[in-house]
């Protein structure tokens, strides 16, 4: 199993940008898919962007529109995700999680290690 610690959450203003972090220790996190997702009250967790083992292959969120990168540090067993332009529209629980299979996937059933949650506060 693997544990993830995510941080770097914080309230920004709109327009600011922000930088998460996900640690991982144990397991098989540097050969694994991670992906964030994101969860606002009353809303479905949702799929915001996913890196694959080597940090080759990404992929976003429609939503993302170009504002957000998503990067690994295999070496320090870290993953990133650059968020810049940042809208109120964006306040939620960000969580990232480590991937099942081989390749990327915006379903949340196939990731089985999450952390515990960072909050992201966007005010207007």
């Amino acid at each position: 199993q693997v544990q993830l610690r995510d941080s770097g959450g914080g309230l920004v203003q709109a327009g600011g940008s922000l930088r998460l972090s996900c640690a991982g220790s144990g397991g098989t996190f540097s050969i694994s898919v991670v992906g964030w997702f994101r969860q606002a009250p009353g809303k479905e967790r949702e799929f915001v962007a996913g890196v694959n083992w080597n940090g080759i292959s990404t992929s976003y969120a429609d939503f993302v529109k170009g504002r957000f990168t998503i990067s690994r540090d295999n070496a320090n067993n870290l993953v990133s995700l650059q968020m810049n332009s940042l809208e109120p529209e964006d306040t939620a629980v960000y969580y990232c999680a480590r991937g099942r299979y081989r390749t990327i996937s915006r379903i949340s059933a196939q990731y089985d290690d999450w952390g515990q949650g960072t909050q992201v506060t966007v005010s207007s």
